[in-house]
Parts: C-alpha cells; sequence; structure tokens
C-alpha cells in the first residue's frame, strides 16, 4: 500500500463578464502526469495545461478585469493497493 498522486482531473474553472452575461471556460489535465498552472502577468490571466517536463500543452488567456471568478479543483491524492 502507497500513496499514489494522480494528476488527471486537476482543472481550473474560469467565469468571466461577456458584456452583461457570464460565460464558463474550463481548462482541465486530460492527461495523467499533467497539471494546470495559473499565471497573472499584465493584466492578464493565463491558464496552461503543463506535462510533467515543463512544457505547455494549451494556454487561455483572459483579461484580469473580465474575471468574475477563478475556480481550481486540484487532484486528491488517493491511496492504491
Amino acid at each position: 500500500m502507497g500513496i499514489y498522486l494522480d494528476m488527471k482531473g486537476d482543472r481550473v474553472e474560469i467565469v468571466i463578464d461577456a458584456g452583461g452575461t457570464p460565460r464558463t471556460y474550463e481548462v482541465i489535465a486530460t492527461k495523467a502526469g499533467r497539471r494546470v498552472d495559473v499565471a497573472t502577468r499584465r493584466g492578464l490571466v493565463e491558464v496552461s495545461e503543463v506535462t510533467r517536463s515543463g512544457t505547455p500543452v494549451r494556454t487561455a488567456r483572459f483579461m484580469s478585469s473580465r474575471i468574475l471568478a477563478l475556480v481550481e479543483h486540484p487532484a486528491a491524492d488517493r491511496e492504491k493497493d
């Protein structure tokens, strides 16, 4: 029995104001070993799916002034037999 960390399922939800109506976007780690990183730079929020080696697979960029909510859903640690 050991501790098993599976990164699949790591996701971030972003709710933005799109001219009066909110829109929801999700960036999800699509394969085991990938993670989702969030970075804020110059009024932009970048949400990237990243491999184990740190290479971004895909990136979504949002203006920080339009973001209503940003919710991170990390993958939970699970025990495996």
